[in-house]
């Protein structure tokens, strides 16, 4: 059977509510008594509930961690990097899938039945209202590679996606291409929007590059490469920039079907640089989002939030870089 919170306190002669303030984050307890308590629930091998303690401390140490993209495969480095942020410290991530859901209203209703402390929106394609319905609800909350605004209405944790699509236009140009291409994701994502109007903005500065436009229906390798072959059945640009790298990877297998070279024919870069990105067979020149910093961040800010509910809100943004592959040429 269980070691109970009782058997602790004959163990160590001490009454159970001795035992219960000993495990509960401030409460007073002499440095005699935590002593005791504290080799007797060695001994004995007992753990303090957790949710037992949550009535006691009105803090469940429940994270609620939304995530709307379990296709792509970045998602599985955000999921154990946020996971394990969460656990070191001591807080329980409870993950919800919104792959096919848009309104935050049942979402907020859900999480707070489990009485969460706090909310993070790991997304870059919903909108910053999705994040604001938490705060309204009186539920801190962080949107993880969210949208950047100069005036937020929740905390932010991510990239500038208008400065990484003049990064891609400057670097489309700096190899010397003339026709070049944006092949963004879903045209209705803040991310994908954001991408193509700094990508569109650079480009102005360069009257005698053509320049055209096209977005897939998702995030996905399946939706790049179908939009890419949709390109090539046409007059397809020297080079593309792909508003996420699975769109990139997708487009190159495209491509290298069609029977064209990259980046011989048609040049590509993308934008995360994932685990993908780095393989032998796919070399894909990219943007570095960093990742592991910005999953840092949305913790400590929703840790602050929680501690501090009247906290100026932050928005903390992370530079990102190009990371040179196979799928550019040299810059001339």
């Amino acid at each position: 059977m269980a070691v109970t919170l009782k058997d602790v306190a004959e163990r160590a002669g001490v009454s159970r509510s001795a035992v219960s303030r000993t495990f509960t984050p401030g409460a007073s307890v002499s440095a005699r008594t935590r002593e005791k308590v504290e080799r007797a629930a060695r001994d004995l091998g007992y753990a303090p509930n957790a949710l037992a303690s949550s009535l006691t401390t009105g803090r469940t140490k429940l994270i609620g961690l939304i995530v709307n993209n379990f296709h792509n495969p970045l998602i599985l480095e955000v999921f154990d990097l946020f996971t394990r942020g969460l656990q070191d410290r001591g807080l329980r991530p409870l993950v919800v899938n919104l792959s096919a859901a848009t309104d935050p209203a049942g979402t907020v209703r859900m999480l707070r039945q489990y009485s969460v402390d706090g909310v993070i929106v790991a997304s870059s394609t919903l909108p910053p209202s999705f994040s604001a319905s938490f705060r309204e609800a009186g539920i801190p909350v962080v949107h993880a590679f969210g949208r950047h605004s100069p005036a937020p209405d929740v905390h932010v944790a991510g990239i500038d996606n208008i400065v990484c699509g003049r990064m891609a236009a400057d670097a489309l140009v700096r190899r010397g291409h003339r026709r070049v291409g944006f092949l963004g994701g879903p045209e209705r994502a803040s991310s994908t929007q954001d991408r193509a109007a700094g990508f569109l903005e650079a480009l102005k500065a360069h009257p005698g590059i053509s320049v055209s436009v096209s977005y897939a229906t998702d995030y996905t390798f399946d939706a790049g490469r179908t939009e890419m072959q949709r390109l090539l059945s046409g007059t397809p640009a020297e080079a593309y920039f792909c508003g996420d790298d699975l769109l990139a990877i997708g487009a190159l297998s495209a491509i290298r079907e069609a029977g064209l070279q990259v980046p011989g024919d048609i040049g590509l870069i993308g934008l995360n640089d994932m685990e993908m990105a780095r393989w032998q067979n796919i070399g894909l020149t990219t943007i570095r989002q960093p990742v592991a910093q910005i999953i840092e961040a949305a913790i400590d800010l929703v840790v602050k939030t929680i501690e501090t509910p009247d906290c100026p809100i932050e928005s903390r943004l992370f530079p990102c870089d190009v990371i040179d592959r196979q799928t550019l040429r040299p810059p001339l």
